[in-house]
């Protein structure tokens, strides 16, 4: 009976890690921005990338909900200042992606692109602010936070960990055939579209920077 709830509780909590973190973390919709940021990659360069960015998603958001808030208190930082210094990097990548001309970007990502570029795009800019951003890190300490109370430390580990790996694969599957999607969108839509997710990245910064602002503010007085 006991293992029977607990595995009712893993399956509960993970379903609530994955509803929680899969609008934020979003992969469908970065998909156009993750082809602009590998403009000149080849298809098994962005295949390797994908599987590279969802395990480095996996360990950040296991990361987060089960130390987050550790690490945190650790340094004396709370969740307002990453959501600040989060927005900036988020505010800056969307920023850049409307600067950017695409024909210069594949001209250019066409003379650099070397094998050794991979693990160090993988991690940043592509999972680190793009995939999991601040948003999805402090959404993901507080579910941590909110679990950690649980009086079985086994269960929240397996719902920490199936939440992420659930997160993880839909962040595989969007950027494995975001390619594919692209191509058979064409050139000028998918222009189009990497102009309006840039815009709206370019927002999401400026939300995420103005709820840490507030956040902060509420917190001194």
């Amino acid at each position: 009976m006991t293992a029977t709830r607990d595995f009712t509780e893993v399956v509960k909590a993970a379903l609530l890690v994955l509803t929680g973190l899969f609008p934020i973390v979003n992969p469908l919709g970065n998909s156009p921005i993750f082809l602009s940021l590998t403009t000149g990659y080849s298809t098994e360069e962005r295949i390797s990338l994908a599987r590279k960015i969802a395990l480095n998603s996996f360990w950040l958001l296991t990361g987060s909900l089960l130390i987050g808030s550790h690490i945190l208190s650790f340094f004396g930082i709370s969740i307002p200042v990453v959501q600040i210094g989060g927005g900036l990097v988020v505010m800056s990548t969307g920023w850049t992606l409307l600067q950017r001309d695409p024909a210069q970007a594949r001209e250019n990502a066409e003379n650099r692109v070397r094998p050794q570029d991979l693990s160090t795009r993988a991690f940043y800019p592509l999972t680190l602010p793009l995939t999991v951003g601040p948003g999805s890190i402090s959404v993901a300490i507080a579910i941590g936070a909110a679990e950690a109370p649980h009086p079985s430390g086994i269960v929240r580990l397996l719902s920490a960990l199936v939440g992420a790996v659930l997160v993880a694969v839909t962040v595989y599957l969007s950027y494995r055939f975001a390619e594919r999607i692209a191509k058979f969108l064409g050139e000028t839509a998918m222009n189009v579209i990497v102009r309006l997710v840039s815009f709206i990245l370019l927002c999401i910064g400026v939300q995420i920077l103005s709820n840490g602002v507030r956040a902060l503010l509420n917190s001194q007085k």
